[in-house]
């Protein structure tokens, strides 16, 4: 009997530890409930919104073409600056010195338009990057729920085969020596079986701000985005083949690889919900998506560098 009890207490032991782990995650997770990433109130931005009827506009101001690309042209119009552009060119005709410091007003101007512009990127890919760290905390609590599941179902598997195998050896009759060595051969197999769960434990995540839920809607206006942000989303002139707007490239992306060409399973996801019940797949979809958009979100500064350049062409 002592070979048999030296499984158990090895069986024991590790079960405890694992035991004790789940129970220092499951505090942890209390504090994930409620997200830490959105800002500590809410700011109301102006509810004008840049025109989004860019062929006009630039039509409207052709005489920039000389010194902005058409993006800088659109980017000076969503900053309500073109009007100071247009004012810069016309004192730089006169060389005086009332011209000049006019025209170092004016852009210092512009400039304070871009400071925020940039400061309002930085803080939607702030949030984002939070949100994606967040997500993937949950994300390795389910997978550290269903590893201990599985660990625990191993060890049961071990256990029940050595158990039989000794208790097999113990039992003089040979015909009970056999029926202790099949149930125990069938309960290791079915404790094996049952690791096999596809899809795994499940967690409840909520999250009722929800910057995934706007992206994949595409209105013309989202109140969790600023309006210069959502514009640069949103405009198809801010995006390489100026086909289909950032995030109308984004949602082809997510469609095809997040949700297998389904729209019909996107749009009842809980990834675009108030939140729900997670399982570990959507979780890593989920936190895939967020860095995603906070890389698309940090690209812009690209087009707001090429307008610096463009502008200390204009100056000089």
């Amino acid at each position: 009997m002592k070979k048999l009890f030296y499984p158990l207490i090895v069986f024991g032991l590790l079960t405890s530890c694992v035991s004790r782990k789940n129970q220092a995650i499951q505090q942890n997770i209390l504090t994930l409930k409620d997200s830490y990433c959105k800002a500590p109130f809410k700011y109301n931005y102006s509810n004008k919104l840049p025109s989004y009827n860019a062929d006009s506009i630039l039509a409207a101001n052709k005489e920039l073409k000389e010194i902005f690309s058409d993006q800088s042209i659109l980017i000076l119009n969503a900053l309500d600056n073109l009007d100071e552009v247009h004012k810069i060119i016309d004192l730089k005709k006169d060389s005086s010195l009332a011209s000049q410091i006019k025209v170092l007003q004016l852009k210092t101007k512009i400039n304070s338009k871009i400071t925020i512009a940039l400061t309002e990127l930085d803080a939607v890919a702030a949030e984002f990057d939070c949100e994606g760290e967040r997500v993937a905390q949950i994300g390795n609590y389910v997978d550290n729920l269903n590893s201990s599941r599985n660990n625990k179902l191993i060890l049961y598997s071990i256990v029940a085969g050595a158990a039989a195998s000794i208790a097999g050896g113990i039992v003089q009759d040979q015909g009970w020596s056999n029926a202790i060595d099949i149930g125990g051969g069938v309960l290791g197999a079915g404790f094996g079986l049952a690791t096999l769960n596809p899809k795994g434990k499940k967690v409840e995540f909520i999250h009722q701000r929800n910057l995934l839920r706007d992206i994949w809607r595409e209105k013309l206006e989202s109140p969790n985005f600023p309006p210069f942000i959502w514009y640069m989303y949103t405009e198809k002139k801010f995006s390489n083949k100026e086909e289909h707007s950032i995030i109308g490239n984004m949602k082809m992306r997510w469609l095809h690889y997040q949700f297998d060409d389904s729209k019909e399973t996107a749009d009842k996801s809980v990834i675009f919900s108030d939140g729900g019940f997670y399982r570990a797949d959507d979780l890593h979809n989920r936190a895939a998506m967020l860095n995603q958009m906070q890389s698309a979100t940090r690209t812009i500064n690209q087009n707001i560098n090429y307008l610096l350049l463009d502008l200390d062409k204009l100056i000089l």
